[in-house]
């Protein structure tokens, strides 16, 4: 299991240096000067230009300002940004904790129902519950992210008023952040006032963790049907019904239980997925995490937060793949093939 592990990690260097240059080539094809956005109408100056050009690094040769990208990776230096002139690092971990507490409440959305709605579509099996539960999962795979974030705002928030519309709690509390994590800190607020600030900041996440975690439960149902389908076909199964034990028990202690490891699996891989999948839920929502951070940064053509954004980004989605492999080989020693 060691060697499988020391093998897998070195098979992610040649990943990295991929997304490296991605990373630093993509963004400049993209037109637009950051020096000249970030002087506005003093960018006419010759003389300022060069300077802040230089000052930046970007008078030097592609090939030399990629270098340094990969010195300063490797000393996990992460520059600065060009627009707040604060260190990327920084940045970074500010909004962090926003986009996981909308990732982790947007995938309990999505297992919480995706689950019980696959059991019961592979119960139900091609009768009208399967062909609707199915149906409607595949409507909500099928469904850009944006155009049904906008959808949640103007039925549940603008025509019904029941949710805020945007941002993460309402601008009459001010909450110390401890944590980061606003469902935790709110709690932690001494006063009476925990309880108003607790509800505001769960309000927030509503229809952000829906429109976030809709793709996800479509995932996770159509894997839980297929996968207790191929288990309640298991010869195991039959027993379990001649001994005549109840249905209960069979379902959620045999098959369930049996048909968990293919659902884990769809589970670890899309959770890597679902920060990417904030970035557009982030911009709709003005949810002030890593997402909308990127947008803006994109905007502004702020190369060293947008180069340490999206490296820091792969690296999560990786890290969750790499661990979700392991656990997987860990629990399945044939999946470990010649290491």
């Amino acid at each position: 299991m060691f060697k499988y592990c020391i093998n897998k990690v070195l098979e992610l260097i040649p990943t990295f240096v991929g997304i490296s240059i991605l990373a630093f080539g993509l963004i400049r094809l993209v037109p637009g000067d950051p020096i000249m956005l970030l002087l506005g109408e003093r960018g006419a100056d010759p003389e300022v230009y060069r300077e802040m050009q230089a000052s930046l690094g970007l008078n030097k040769s592609l090939p030399t300002q990629y270098i340094g990208l990969i010195k300063n990776l490797a000393r996990a230096d992460l520059g600065t940004s060009i627009i707040s002139k604060r260190p990327v690092w920084d940045e970074f971990k500010d909004r962090f904790p926003a986009t996981v507490e909308l990732g982790m409440c947007g995938m309990i959305f999505a297992i919480v129902i995706g689950i019980p709605f696959g059991i019961i579509a592979a119960l139900k099996r091609n009768g009208p519950l399967d062909y609707f539960l199915m149906g409607t999962s595949l409507i909500g795979f099928s469904m850009p992210i944006f155009w049904w974030g906008l959808i949640l705002i103007l039925f549940f928030s603008i025509h019904l008023g029941l949710t805020p519309v945007s941002g993460r709690i309402a601008i009459e509390f001010d909450v110390p952040i401890k944590t980061g994590f606003l469902l935790i800190d709110t709690l932690l607020i001494q006063g009476h006032d925990k309880y108003a600030a607790f509800l505001s900041a769960l309000k927030h996440l509503i229809l952000p963790s829906i429109a976030l975690g809709t793709i996800p439960l479509a995932i996770t149902a159509r894997m839980t049907r297929s996968s207790m389908l191929e288990v309640l076909g298991e010869d195991y199964i039959r027993t379990a019904k001649a001994k005549g034990l109840p249905r209960r028990q069979i379902i959620l202690n045999h098959a369930l239980r049996n048909a968990l490891i293919p659902i884990i699996t769809v589970v670890g891989l899309t959770f890597g997925s679902i920060i990417t999948g904030a970035i557009l839920t982030e911009t709709i929502f003005s949810w002030p995490g890593i997402g909308k951070w990127m947008v803006s940064s994109i905007t502004a053509r702020d190369y060293p937060v947008i180069q340490s954004g999206i490296m820091i980004i792969a690296t999560c989605v990786i890290l969750v793949n790499m661990v979700v492999d392991l656990l997987c080989a860990w629990a399945n020693p044939k999946l470990r093939g010649k290491y």
